[in-house]
């Protein structure tokens, strides 16, 4: 029996199954574009189906609540008291990790400064608590056999710092497991790319970077074992390959859905689709010091380009509903969220803007990953853009490579989206009005855009402890980015999911990181 079913994974995880086969009873099988994946390190992983994964792979001290996002439930801590700089974590008793070593107060602190140090992509959460790598170690403490405090220089409050520590990049890592693996003082990151060590309710079994990241029960888990043996997700980058899987049973769920795919999957028998709410933000960005193309910096190249947007028409005819227009860097659902459009499609008043700048001959080449609805609203706005006199040459990738040149600054613009790392106005602000020039790789830094005064302002928003207040603030933020800078923001999107109508369980929120394989059976 063992060897039949090694050998059904062995299957799933080597190619495709034969027609109309079925899944096995014990694997729920996923299939979607891994190729996004950079790292398995919750340290780097930034990436849609990175952080998907750490949320089955990894728990924090805290975490939203799926259902109610903006309430924080204890996860790893079983209480906390707070003070005005510090937090003072009781751990639950008895917690262990997959290898069965216990969760410590030291594997706290380990986790938390291995992120700072690393530096990495994701490290800018946490260092807005002023940490950095010579510091860091003075704000996490051991005070008890089950106690750990965590405190900061800066001037925000409780609130927001429990908000910081329920992100993706807080994941809590065996230390010991880790440490077992680091190789030249890299406190097991290269190990940690490929492999897992933490306390959620799946473990890696197997995984070779764009083909298969197969997941194994946890056993251990806190949050109780799994009711899948096995979570088995497929690199499968063509979408229409995914619609066949799915529809042969050779898939339990599909991914990466385009707004045509799923509305033919909603007539198909034994198919249930899903178009969940979800808090990502679609923009198009500039880098402002492009080579050979000093015209993307010019802020009113930027004002064109924000009416030779197609809003309507992307949202209504080319994705069929299935997004809605938002001019924000704070979506729909988030406290302070501004709604009015003040942009449309005009691709005249684009042009007489162009003309009145001295402008002549505004083009640029857009970077964007080869995955539904990317690549089909690039080419949507290939063709707004033309009319307004400005060529644009889409150079679709693979989304990995698309994400690395973009924060190499190898890229003249990019289309691509944007997901809340935690809930909290911030989280957006500090990625699209921010960038402080200290190594934090936001994505005003990835534009290559300076932005000092509303530097000030995100950390005074930030900081304010008065809610009205507060929200006037990022209200102001939000103006202010909308009406001149690399950024043209255009859409919010629903995440369009479809599943064998016997698959039962499954949970997803508004976040990216959001998505929950612990209950899922069929």
């Amino acid at each position: 029996m063992k060897k039949l079913l090694a050998a059904s994974l062995l299957m799933c995880a080597s190619g495709l199954l034969t027609a109309n086969a079925k899944t096995p009873a014990n694997t729920f099988v996923v299939a979607q574009s891994l190729d996004d994946v950079t790292s398995l390190d919750p340290a780097q992983g930034f990436e849609l189906s990175s952080v998907q994964s750490f949320t089955n792979l990894y728990q924090r001290l805290v975490q939203s609540n799926p259902h109610k996002p903006t309430q924080l439930v204890p996860t790893l801590a079983s209480s906390w008291q707070a003070s005005q700089h510090s937090l003072t974590f009781t751990l639950r008793q008895g917690a262990t990790f997959a290898s069965g070593n216990p969760i410590r107060p030291e594997d706290v602190i380990f986790s938390l400064s291995r992120v700072v140090k690393l530096n990495l992509a994701p490290s800018f959460i946490l260092s807005q608590l002023g940490w950095d790598k010579s510091n860091v170690d003075s704000h996490l403490h051991k005070v008890g056999p089950h106690q750990v405090k965590v405190s900061w220089n800066v001037d925000v409050g409780p609130s927001f710092v429990l908000s910081l520590l329920s992100a993706p990049v807080s994941s809590i890592v065996d230390e010991k497991t880790v440490m077992a693996h680091a190789q030249n003082d890299d406190f097991g990151h290269q190990w940690l790319n490929q492999h897992s060590a933490g306390s959620g309710p799946f473990k890696i079994k197997l995984y070779k970077p764009h083909q298969v990241l197969l997941m194994q029960a946890n056993d251990r888990s806190p949050a109780g074992p799994p009711k899948m043996k096995y979570l088995l997700l497929k690199n499968v980058p063509d979408a229409a390959t995914r619609e066949l899987l799915l529809e042969q049973g050779d898939a339990d769920l599909i991914r990466n859905l385009g707004s045509d795919q799923f509305a033919t999957l909603q007539s198909k028998p034994g198919i249930r689709t899903e178009a969940l709410p979800y808090a990502s933000i679609f923009y198009l960005m500039f880098n402002t010091t492009a080579k050979n193309n000093p015209t993307l910096g010019n802020p009113k190249f930027w004002e064109a380009a924000r009416w030779a947007f197609d809003y309507k028409g992307i949202a209504k005819d080319l994705l069929k509903g299935q997004f809605q227009v938002q001019q924000s860097f704070l979506p729909v659902g988030f406290k302070g969220a501004l709604t009015d459009q003040p942009y449309h499609y005009d691709p005249e008043k684009a042009k007489a803007i162009l003309k009145k700048a001295g402008i002549t001959n505004p083009h640029f080449k857009l970077v964007v990953s080869n995955q539904p609805p990317y690549l089909d609203i690039a080419q949507a706005l290939q063709a707004s853009f033309a009319k307004a006199g400005i060529q644009v040459e889409v150079v679709p990738g693979v989304s990995s490579q698309v994400s690395n040149d973009v924060k190499q600054h190898h890229y003249e613009a990019d289309l691509t989206s944007w997901g809340p790392d935690y809930f909290d106005p911030n989280t957006n602000a500090s990625a699209f009005a921010y960038n402080p020039n200290n190594g934090s790789k936001t994505l005003a830094w990835r534009a290559n855009w300076q932005t000092p005064e509303l530097n000030k302002l995100t950390l005074a928003a930030r900081a304010e402890t008065n809610e009205a207040k507060r929200v006037e603030m990022y209200q102001q933020l939000q103006r202010k980015v909308r009406a001149s800078s690399p950024f043209v923001l255009g859409l919010q999107n629903k995440k369009l999911v479809a599943m064998r109508d016997d698959v039962k369980g499954y949970l997803q929120g508004i976040t990216p990181d959001m998505v929950f394989y612990q209950n899922v059976y069929k």
